[in-house]
């Protein structure tokens, strides 16, 4: 059998060494029609950082390692121009000519390609970059050791435009990030971001949201935004996102889908006989919806990778979908999410609930403890847990696996308290934060507390809501405060509650959610109307400051 394989890195080596551990027969085919068959895709940005030193060790395999290890033909600088899917055969234009190549099995995996949005005056420019692949890093680190830049814009505030930003800014640039969307991290709910853009401020990051680049002069020494305002610079990173490369494809007759990806049924198999499509290029299924998504992510990649080439040998595998769990480092902190996003529910209708939830990394008493912010959506009836994010200095990969994996169990909320981590005090909590919110959701679920989101709060109190803050006096002064607030710390609730009025309905706060479920809990079984605000004064001073003191 005579499988060709269009395009490498993940998604096509990992089926081609698959392929070969299982077929020792096979004659394997691998077209890149780059220079690197098998390179370090997400390690780009912190080769500019300088935290990876050597541009070798972004090269995972060359041609000749695995020809050697895995007898496959690999053949770099070489491109797959044109698909016949009913005569079988690929045009391949190489370096030295072009020739046609046939093939029993196809697999497709051209990855995804940067997104360049249709800004005026960006053809002139002359220190705008990419980064998608190798020869894109070699170009910025050439242009940044040669022209020392002093000021960098950054078009575009997802993972890679943020992991640059840092890599820039730990270089000595000083960078401005534009971002369309409301907020950075548009992917990611707006408060759990909002920790992020604090964290960017904090190093010295202009960050300008909810607006676009619409121009582009002086051969991009000058960035201008919606409202006219122009941003000097001395080099420019587009990251806008990725889209699906399937010119190909389409060109050879090839259904795609939403926004061009590739059409492939439960095992990978397209619409033409014989031809399989894996990696950023395809639609997956969202596991919870079961609708067409894109996921442009490595670990999905090297998984469909491995699995077309199990179906290819014969052995029952299924594309499940994907859940698009993914983490990102900001200077000292971490966000992660997997599932759906707050947003995503909206946007599906879906009847759900969210708790927030603030706990340490490991035991609060052992040294060096750091908080940990984790949101939590499920559903209010079922407990169906629809999705995580959390955002810390440590500790927020382990949560979110842990999440991400209890919802491909389909596990429930009420299983989170059952769950049983290794604990010793420096390196969890004997109560995690995950069986946490666990408790936190099922008392949701249970009518035992009722709480409101931050985005919620205003409305309540222009109903006319008494806003209620359980800190102390102390903490109230360190940490700022909510005007027009009724202050009384909870240790001294039992004894002045009947300062309140009985015909109103409270909102009780704290600063991290906890004191105020106590007092909720207190002031209920005393006749009182309660809700708890979720995430309490932190989040809510994070997401809002222009509306706290």
């Amino acid at each position: 059998m005579k499988i060709v394989i269009i395009g490498g890195v993940a998604g096509g080596m990992s089926a081609a060494t698959r392929l070969r551990r299982l077929n020792e027969q096979a004659e394997i085919i691998v077209l890149e029609k780059g220079p690197y068959v098998s390179f370090a895709n997400c390690g780009l940005p912190y080769y500019v950082a300088g935290e990876i030193e050597n541009r070798s060790d972004l090269l995972v395999q060359t041609p000749e390692q695995l020809k050697a290890r895995f007898r496959l033909d690999v053949r770099p600088n070489s491109e797959a121009i044109k698909i016949d899917t009913e005569g079988k055969e690929i045009m391949v234009a190489s370096e030295s000519d072009t020739y046609t190549l046939a093939y029993d099995k196809l697999i497709l995996s051209p990855g995804a390609k940067p997104f360049i949005p249709p800004i005026k005056g960006l053809e002139m420019a002359k220190n705008s970059f990419t980064l998608r692949n190798v020869p894109d890093v070699d170009e910025v680190m050439t242009y940044i050791e040669s022209h020392n830049p002093k000021k960098a814009v950054i078009i575009g505030a997802g993972f890679i435009g943020l992991e640059m930003a840092e890599s820039l800014v730990n270089r000595g640039i000083h960078v401005t990030i534009v971002e369309k969307a409301p907020h950075v991290l548009p992917t990611i709910d707006e408060e759990m971001a909002a920790f992020i853009t604090k964290e960017l401020s904090k190093n010295q990051i202009n960050v300008i949201t909810g607006t676009s680049v619409i121009g582009i002069e002086n051969e991009g020494r000058s960035v201008i935004i919606e409202n006219g305002a122009k941003i000097e610079t001395d080099f420019i990173l587009l990251s806008v996102g990725v889209q699906p490369e399937s010119r190909l494809a389409v060109d050879s007759g090839i259904q795609t889908g939403l926004r061009g990806g590739i059409v492939v049924d439960d095992n990978y198999q397209t619409s033409a006989k014989d031809v399989y499509a894996v990696g950023d290029a395809i639609l997956v299924k969202q596991y919870s919806t079961q609708k067409d998504t894109l996921i442009s992510l490595a670990s999905p990649a090297n998984r469909q990778g491995r699995q077309v080439a199990d179906i290819l040998s014969g052995l029952k595998r299924k594309n499940l979908g994907s859940l698009g769990t993914a983490i990102v480092r900001v200077f000292d902190q971490t966000i992660a999410s997997t599932g759906l996003t707050e947003q995503q529910l909206k946007s599906e209708e879906k009847n759900y609930q969210v708790v927030h939830i603030q706990g340490k990394n490991h035991a609060g008493y052992y040294p060096n403890a750091s908080m940990i912010l984790l949101k939590l959506l499920f559903n209010p009836i079922s407990g169906e847990i629809y999705g995580a994010q959390a955002v810390g200095k440590e500790g927020v990969d382990k949560r979110i696996d842990i999440l991400a994996t209890a919802i491909k169990g389909n596990l429930t909320v009420e299983d989170l308290p059952e769950l049983e981590f290794t604990y010793a005090p420096p390196f969890g909590s004997a109560k995690d934060p995950v069986n946490m919110a666990g408790y936190a959701a099922l008392n949701s679920m249970e009518g035992i507390t009722e709480s409101i989101q931050w985005y919620e709060l205003q409305s309540y109190l222009k109903k006319g809501a008494l806003l209620l803050d359980v800190r102390g006096e102390k903490e109230i002064a360190t940490n700022g405060y909510f005007p027009n607030a009724l202050t009384i710390p909870l240790d001294s609730l039992r004894e002045r509650m009947h300062e309140l009025p009985q015909d109103k309905e409270f909102i009780v706060s704290c600063q991290s959610g906890l004191r105020s479920y106590i007092a909720e809990r207190i002031l209920k079984q005393n006749g009182f109307r309660v809700k708890n605000l979720d995430g309490a004064f932190s989040l809510y001073s994070t997401v809002r400051p222009e509306e706290v003191k």
